[in-house]
């Protein structure tokens, strides 16, 4: 059975911002909040970003991670450089956040 499309997310850690895909079906899923936390992210405000937006700026290494999601349900960081994530997207691009943690 196909999976749905992935999802794109835009997550600023305490580490600085990284830029994610995720085949699960929401960020806050339990498996996928226990993989954040084995990577050391406990709380994070995330945004979730038009895919499309994503490919047009992402458009060789996005090919290689959507495949990858394919095979399995997990999720891939496409970007982790803070200064080139914020001057891919635009602030008004977001939507609302998603907040995890206390």
């Amino acid at each position: 059975m196909p999976q749905a499309r992935p999802r794109a997310y835009l997550i600023f850690t305490g580490s600085g911002p990284i830029l994610a895909l995720s085949s699960y079906p929401k960020l806050t899923d339990k498996r996928l909040v226990e993989k954040l936390r084995y990577k050391g992210i406990d709380k994070f405000i995330a945004y979730q970003v038009d895919l499309d937006a994503v490919e047009k700026r992402y458009s060789s290494s996005l090919e290689k991670v959507l495949v990858d999601l394919q095979e399995t349900q997990d999720i891939r960081v496409l970007d982790f450089n803070g200064h080139q994530i914020m001057a891919n997207f635009s602030l008004d691009e977001l939507g609302d956040p998603i907040k995890f943690g206390a």
